[in-house]
Formats: structure tokens, C-alpha cells, sequence
């Protein structure tokens, strides 16, 4: 019997995520860490935390795990391992160790459920790390992911909190992984696009992190569930600085748009596009498709890199050069005026 898992869930991915408004009204008044070593903790929001073992070393450590996301176990596998391992990537560290997390039906074969770890598997092996292990509980609807381990110098970690004024934004991977999912699930936009969507959720973010590492980007995120805005917002407040991002610059899967159109569009654009809006200020010429683009919750999405002014163009290249073929440049950093986000 073939299983899809896509019919097993209503909002899958990245698309699963808390409304970040509400989260954040559970996590402001959590007690705050105090610990010399800790050189990034939840006081930014940033893609992981980083604690410094010596003066050369430090552990970078994240989890994160959803739904599935796709119709087929292995590919699930592969997008939820690939998901996890880009926070580390976000901040130009290397993949060490990995910790399935598994929450899997006891009334679904077990054959599934091999074939997702062999995808996690495959895409830590891919990443240069190892599983060392992990945690499995029965649970109604599958749920995959990983607790992953890096490392870092102490003295290179690239934060959300480093965007200077005149920055220029680089977004790697194109924008509608949410949209063709849910389009998937009701058979609307073709295998084509869909395809499409699999296939830049599976690429890892390892080569674009080298690439911004050897040019000393200070400042970057991955774009996952709370869409462009709603990572691009909690880099500019974590920067103290303004965003502006011109819409049409940002690159999307083919039939985005289209399926936009026709109302296919996820509950958690509307959540994220609630978390954003006192903070952003879209121009009169910004079209609803495009506005909708910008919140899509994505999942194992691009970096949004911050880049010198002088490097933008090598970068944009190199990226291009080693798979990231619709690398865009999408905007800039200002100085913090009223709002933290101006869309054109």
C-alpha cells in the first residue's frame, strides 16, 4: 500500500509553527540566563544558541522537527534533516552531531518510518556530521526532525543582531515552498511545480554558508516558518536598524503566484502577516499576490544574507555558481527610522 503522507495532516512543515505573536507572549517573561559563556541565547531570537567551550571553540546547538511536508517518507526525511541542520548553517558554523527526534503512528508501518531516518541520515551524512542517536514516542500524526550540534570560532559567529546600515540583502533559495504544499494537497499547480518545491527544500544551506563565510558576512537567518518578513523583522530589531525590500527582486517557484490567485494560500501566511504589520509598511504599489509571497511560511527556506556593499556582486555569483540559482539581491539595511520594514 502507498502511503502520502501529506493526507495525514492538515498544516505540515514549517506551515505547523506557533503564531510567532503568541509565542512571543510565552517567551518574554521567561527568566533570563545569565552565563559568561553564552555568546547567543534566546535574548535575540537568533537561528540557535552558541555556548564557548576555549578561546577557539564553541558549540552551536538548535533543534527543530514538524509534520510532514511532502507525499513521500524518504523526502520527508531528507527536508526535515535539512531544515534542522540550516540553523547552524545560518551561522557559518560545521555540523558535528545529530539526534533523530521522532514522534511516529504504532498503526503505520514501520517501513515509513525507516525510510524517514534513512533520509535524515543521508542528508546529515551529506552535511558532514553523524546521527549519534536519538528519541521516538507514538504519537497520532508523524513528526520528524533533529537536535543538531556545530561548531564555531568564537570570534566568527554571524548573528542576527550584526546588519549595519548600507548592507545589501542576499536571499538564496526562491520564496513559495508554503504555497506549493498546500497546493499539492487540494492537486492544484501540477507535479511540476511541486517537484520544484521538494527539490530546493532538500538542497542544504552548507555551500551558501561557506560562501558568505569566506566573504565575512557578520549578519544573516534562514528563512523558515514565519515567512521573509517575520525573520527579516527579528533581524532588524535585533540589529537596532531598518529593512528595506524591494518585491519584485524576490524570487519565487513558478506557479506561486497563480496558486495565490486562486486563494491557495496557507493560515500561517495570515498568522505571520499579523505578527508583522505594525512593524512593516508596504508602498500603495505593493500587489496582495506579492504581499501573501512575502509571508509564506517556508520550510528548509534560503539564507537572508546581509552583505558589505562591496562583496554583493562576487557573492551573488559564487552562490549562482554552486547551485543557488535564483540568488537574488532583494534590498538593503538602513538606519532605524519609525518602522522596521519598508516594502516596495
Amino acid at each position: 500500500m502507498k502511503y502520502d503522507l501529506l493526507n495525514l495532516v492538515e498544516q505540515g512543515g514549517c506551515s505547523a509553527k506557533l503564531s510567532a505573536t503568541e509565542l512571543r507572549k510565552a517567551l518574554d517573561d521567561l527568566p533570563k540566563v545569565k552565563n559568561e559563556n553564552l555568546l547567543v541565547d534566546i535574548e535575540t531570537h537568533d537561528d540557535a544558541g552558541v555556548y564557548k567551550i576555549n578561546d577557539d571553540y564553541a558549540i552551536i546547538q538548535t533543534t527543530d522537527f514538524f509534520p510532514p511536508v511532502c507525499s513521500d517518507a524518504y523526502d520527508f526525511g531528507q527536508i526535515a534533516a535539512a531544515n534542522a541542520l540550516s540553523d547552524v548553517y545560518a551561522m557559518g558554523g560545521q555540523v558535528l552531531t545529530a539526534l533523530n527526534i521522532v514522534m511516529f503512528p504504532a498503526k503505520l508501518p514501520m517501513k515509513l518510518l525507516k525510510e524517514i531516518l534513512l533520509g535524515g541520515h543521508d542528508k546529515v551524512v551529506e552535511s558532514g556530521g553523524v546521527i549519534v542517536g536519538g528519541h521516538t514516542i507514538a504519537d497520532d500524526i508523524p513528526k520528524y526532525g533533529l537536535a543538531v550540534s556545530g561548531w564555531i570560532h568564537p570570534d566568527n559567529i554571524i548573528t542576527n543582531s550584526g546588519a549595519k546600515p548600507g548592507d545589501i540583502l542576499l536571499l538564496t533559495k526562491p520564496l513559495g515552498t508554503g504555497v506549493a504544499i498546500a497546493a499539492k494537497k487540494i492537486e492544484l499547480g501540477g507535479i511540476e511545480n511541486y517537484n520544484d518545491a521538494v527539490k530546493t527544500m532538500k538542497q542544504l544551506n552548507m555551500h551558501a554558508s561557506e560562501i558568505m563565510v569566506n566573504h565575512k558576512v557578520k549578519c544573516a537567518t534562514d528563512i523558515t516558518g514565519f515567512g521573509l518578513l517575520g525573520h527579516a523583522l527579528k533581524l532588524a530589531q535585533a540589529s537596532k536598524v531598518s529593512i528595506k525590500i524591494n518585491s519584485r527582486q524576490v524570487p519565487a517557484l513558478g506557479k506561486t503566484f497563480e496558486l495565490i490567485d486562486m486563494g491557495c494560500i496557507p493560515g500561517a501566511a495570515f498568522r505571520n502577516l499579523e505578527f508583522v504589520e505594525n512593524e512593516c509598511l508596504f508602498e500603495k504599489s505593493v500587489e496582495y499576490n506579492s504581499k501573501m509571497l512575502l509571508v509564506d511560511a517556508q520550510t528548509s527556506g534560503g539564507l537572508l544574507i546581509c552583505s558589505p556593499p562591496g562583496a554583493v556582486e562576487s557573492m551573488k555569483e559564487e552562490l549562482i555558481e554552486n547551485g543557488y540559482g535564483q540568488t537574488s539581491i532583494i534590498g538593503e539595511v538602513v538606519d532605524k527610522v519609525d518602522k522596521s520594514l519598508y516594502i516596495s
